[in-house]
């Protein structure tokens, strides 16, 4: 089972659609399983109908994701971007900077990480250094 966090807290999946991994996708996939290891420039080739894209944490000290992330909005990606795996409430911030809208993890985590420490940092776009700079 997972959980869904956004910056309104914990939260079931909503989406029904099935993801197809990267490695098996075809011309009608609408939603896409990205690991980590994935070539940003690449995958910006192939995403013409693709309505979410779900990118793989395999470890919380892996930040590959991220760079992926960043690089999908910065080429023009509007569609649902969700990290997966080992992202640790401290990492939310980061993630929904780089353009992730949520972010899904599983029960074991929500247990030791409950939803306050996720949504301490829902205020992600208010408390940054760059706001802090600006005044």
């Amino acid at each position: 089972m997972t959980v869904i966090v956004t910056d309104t807290g914990f939260g079931a999946d909503d989406y029904t659609g099935a993801f197809v991994p990267l490695d098996e996708a075809a011309n009608d996939v609408s939603a896409l399983d990205v690991p980590s290891d994935t070539d940003p420039a690449e995958l910006i080739k192939n995403l013409a109908g693709v309505e979410m894209i779900r990118v793989d944490f395999p470890s919380f000290a892996d930040g590959r994701g991220f760079t992926i992330a960043r690089h999908l909005r910065l080429n023009g990606y509007q569609g649902r971007l969700r990290a997966r795996g080992h992202v640790i409430s401290d990492q939310y911030a980061m993630a929904r900077r780089v353009g992730f809208d949520e972010v899904e993890i599983s029960d074991d985590l929500a247990k030791r990480q409950p939803e306050a420490e996720w949504t301490f940092r829902a205020g992600w776009k208010a408390h940054d250094y760059q706001a802090r700079m600006r005044g």
